[in-house]
Formats: structure tokens, sequence, C-alpha cells
């Protein structure tokens, strides 16, 4: 501690009245007296960020030391940078958390391979990354077709479905997306002779196997009287509201009363979402709810939001 805050500007006494604040943030009140040597890298890491927001600066770089410890650790820290920003200090700030750097940077540079790929606000240097992002990942998972009758395709083959694309909302092919953009599912089919009133389905689920939506014509009330040859059926998501996960995509058609199942593709798809401006992490969606706060009850009059 002495040392490092010798190398930053401090003398001997200053180090000595922060030194309890130093290691009361950094939590290691128990291992001080061992040797930094015998510390682990995450040990290391929170006391030389201690140490650097403890000695009054004007300039701090901090690299990649919101990954280290617990959630609780964490939020200490981003208080800390929040209450050095108020002050007037300029932090610097490495890192590959997105969330993190839309909530706390006024500008963001994206380097790659030591160039300069963007430099401008934070959302929209977040955006071009993942833009990028997509495209490379999109060059990989292409989604074959499978055939009828394997073992996560099924059905009876009186309507088939003959192609699934995952688009955005431009309407061009994409597997990665970010919380909030618009995404549609389009199934072609195919039926060799007159179905009448067929009920065609998608369902999404997580990677973990959760189901998170299961949406379909009937549930919706869109009538189809009767299908022959092919068409086109779209699903069209505004707005998506998953959170940060990949996620995989079933597609089905079959009769009204669920007696016969025409085609079903079992979770042949997927895409992967990405938060983009959301700052949610904990669970699979983001509500799109408001909140208001009442300080002096409901019924006060006084209301923030």
């Amino acid at each position: 501690i002495f040392l490092n805050g010798s190398i930053l500007g401090l003398t001997h006494d200053q180090i000595r009245r922060k030194l309890d604040q130093i290691i009361d943030f950094a939590e290691l009140d128990m291992f001080i007296d061992v040797p930094v040597k015998h510390y682990s890298s995450g040990m290391y890491v929170r006391l030389g960020f201690s140490i650097a927001v403890h000695t009054d600066p004007e300039i701090v770089l901090i690299d990649e030391v919101l990954a280290v410890g617990d959630a609780r650790f964490q939020h200490k820290c981003l208080d800390k940078i929040a209450e050095l920003r108020r002050e007037g200090v300029a932090i610097v700030l490495v890192s590959h958390d997105l969330p993190s750097i839309q909530s706390l940077c006024e500008r963001a540079i994206w380097l790659e391979d030591g160039q300069i790929q963007a430099y401008d606000r934070p959302s929209e240097v977040v955006m071009a990354y993942l833009n990028r992002v997509a495209k490379e990942e999109n060059l990989d998972s292409e989604s074959a077709l499978p055939e009828l009758g394997c073992s996560n395709r099924w059905g009876t083959g009186k309507v088939q479905i003959t192609d699934v694309e995952i688009l955005d909302g431009k309407g061009e092919p994409c597997h990665v997306f970010v919380t909030g953009s618009s995404l549609e599912i389009r199934l072609q089919y195919r039926a060799g002779q007159r179905v009448e009133d067929p009920i065609f389905g998608i369902s999404i689920h997580h990677q973990n196997g959760m189901l998170v939506s299961g949406p379909n014509t009937g549930f919706s009330d869109v009538r189809i009287p009767s299908i022959e040859g092919e068409g086109v059926i779209v699903y069209h998501i505004p707005s998506l509201s998953l959170l940060e996960g990949t996620y995989q995509v079933s597609v089905s058609c079959h009769k009204r009363d669920d007696t016969e199942m025409y085609d079903y593709h079992d979770r042949a798809y997927s895409f992967r979402v990405y938060p983009g401006k959301s700052l949610e992490r904990y669970g699979l969606m983001t509500t799109n709810g408001q909140w208001q706060v009442h300080p002096g009850g409901p019924d006060s009059g006084e209301e923030r939001g």
C-alpha cells in the first residue's frame, strides 16, 4: 500500500491517514498482513483499485476491475466511480462489460488490434460493435432445415414448412439481436392438397430449456380458412423484450383441434440476444414497465417518475 501510494504521489503521512479507508474498501482486513505474493489476482486488483480511488486522483484508469469480486463489491466500485465523477475526476474505463460502459461513460472508443474502430457516444459505439458481432456470428449460425422424420421434426406432412428465416428490422437474415430491436420469423409452407383451418405457431425456448413464449395464429384469433399450394406466414415482434442469452425456435403447423400435427420443427433454429441499451441483467425478459415514486404516499399528490 505504501509503495503504490508513493508511486501515485502521496507522502507517507498521507497514506497512513487513508490506510484504514483503503483496507476497509478492499475488504481485506483479515489478509492485510499476508505477503502480497500470496494474494489471488482478484485480491490484488481489489487492493490496487482501492488505493487508486483513495489518493485524491485527477485521472483514474480502470481496467476490468468491475469483473472482480461478488456483486456487492462490484456495486461498491460503481458507487465509488459515480462519486469520483461527481467530484470532476476524469475516468478512463477499459472493459468488455457493455452495460457498464453505457451507464458510466460519456464517450466510448472501440479498439480492435490497436486500431480505433469507433469513437462516439457509448450507445452508438456499443451498437456498432454489436452489429459487427452479428455479422461475424451470422456467418456460422445458419440452421439447416431438418428432414421430415428425423428426431427433431415430425408430422403427417399434409402441410410442410419448407423454409424458416429469422430476420431483423430491415428484413435481412439475422441471428444476433439486441433487447428492444425488431425481430421477424418468416415461414414458407407447401400444402399438397386443400387443408381447412390450419394453425401455425412458434415457440421460443431459452437455452436452459425454459419456454419463454408460444404464440400461434389460433391464440391471436387469426383465421386462415384454408391453404393449398405454397404460401408465407410471418410473425413480427416490433420490440424484442428478451434479455441477454441464446434462444431456440420451434415452428409448427397443425389442425385446429390439435388432433393432427402436420409439421413440427423442434428447436431447430436459434438466435442470440445482447443487452444493447437495456441495463437489466436478471431473468429472461424485460417487462418495459414504468416506476413511480410517491415520497409522501400514493395520495400526497407528489410524484416522481
